[in-house]
């Protein structure tokens, strides 16, 4: 199969769908890689490295879109790389369609083969490519709520951890998932005083054990949920219902009511935000206020760290890369019934439930929707 890698033109998207170790496991296997020149750069991947490895190195995104039968991506398509699809053509990314209407109402149009890293779901309900970018996004919002809870940012002048005297600042975590668990670790290291809410017991008994009281758990309800965000200096947002929008479980009341200067950190804003008041921002101006709270909800929090990002989500995605070149999607799906949950669109129907339930439109199961190609 012939493999194309274009360049990321998301703004200030810096990843890379894969690494010169893919490429070589694709190339060993047979397989042609074209990727664009430059693509990998932002990841500090230069193109001599990938043709070290078997890629050929093409001078524009044109040239990947033309010839090749898989296009490998890191954020969704944007309108003009839209255009480019070719009817048959297998898309595998991050899709996020349910944020995104017009986006699958396009990629239909086109008549490919979209399948979402996202929405790869184990039996046990884990999401095995979405782990790593939740990985690096949970540690990051601590990180940058943090930098922003800092006065010349605009926040209250808080030192996270505090100091000899002085109350740390208070985190409050809603979702105790991978990336919820992650910002809670890392806020724990910065001393900070951490809450983590959840409706899932199981997660937050894990959390318990693990760290045995120094990270706070309560069980997420209304109450709860209203008075560990009005108490709080940074709140972070991890909610994720695989395939579907986001939750608004912080209505612009509490909002209006949280402390001057306190830090909002969306990291649910891939799949529409779970702040009432969240609207996707970037990392080239990353923050905005509503009612005096600052609010941060980048679209692509893991492409601020680039290389870290680029190896971690090669590392999950590249078996399901060389399945997909090697046995084609009905093969690969029967021989990984996970990636089944991953295909999102095939032609001009939606085969995600979730996804179709949030854009409003016909869910058809994935084995007919490929039956009827």
């Amino acid at each position: 199969m012939i493999i194309g890698v274009p360049k990321e033109i998301k703004t200030e998207e810096h990843r890379v769908a894969i690494t010169p170790v893919g490429v070589r496991e694709l190339t060993d296997a047979g397989h042609r890689v074209m990727v664009e020149k430059g693509a990998g750069e932002g990841s500090t991947i230069h193109d001599g490295e990938y043709e070290a490895q078997g890629a050929e190195i093409v001078p524009a995104a044109a040239d990947v879109y033309d010839a090749a039968e898989m296009i490998l991506k890191v954020k969704e398509p944007q309108p003009a790389e839209t255009e480019m699809f070719r009817e048959g053509q297998i898309l595998f990314t991050y899709l996020h369609l349910a944020a995104y209407p017009d986006l699958a109402n396009r990629l239909a149009k086109r008549g490919i083969v979209a399948i979402a890293y996202e929405t790869v779901q184990l039996p046990d309900g884990s999401l095995p490519l979405l782990a790593p970018m939740s990985e690096i996004a949970g540690r990051m919002a601590t990180q940058v709520g943090a930098y922003f809870l800092e006065k010349a940012q605009g926040g209250r002048g808080l030192l996270l951890g505090g100091i000899t005297g002085v109350a740390p600042a208070k985190v409050a975590i809603i979702g105790a998932g991978m990336a919820g668990s992650n910002a809670a670790v890392i806020a724990m290291g910065m001393q900070a005083d951490v809450v983590v809410l959840d409706t899932d017991i199981t997660k937050l008994r894990r959390i318990d054990s693990l760290y045995q009281g120094r990270i706070v758990t309560l069980a997420s309800n209304t109450l709860n949920l209203e008075e560990q965000v009005l108490a709080a200096d940074l709140v972070i947002g991890t909610v994720l219902v695989p395939g579907a929008a986001a939750p608004k479980l912080v209505t612009e009341d509490m909002v209006k009511e949280m402390k001057r200067g306190a830090v909002l950190v969306d990291v649910a804003i891939d799949q529409g935000g779970c702040f009432e008041t969240s609207r996707e921002t970037t990392h080239a101006d990353p923050v905005y206020q509503v009612h005096e709270v600052l609010h941060y909800a980048v679209g692509n929090i893991p492409g601020a760290v680039p290389h870290t990002s680029t190896y971690a989500l090669t590392n999950a995605t590249l078996r399901y890369i060389v399945s997909l070149a090697s046995h084609g999607v009905d093969e690969a799906v029967a021989a990984s019934p996970e990636l089944g949950y991953g295909v999102n669109v095939v032609g001009g129907v939606v085969c995600h439930p979730a996804v179709a339930e949030s854009l409003g439109a016909k869910h058809v199961p994935v084995s007919e929707a490929l039956a009827a190609r």
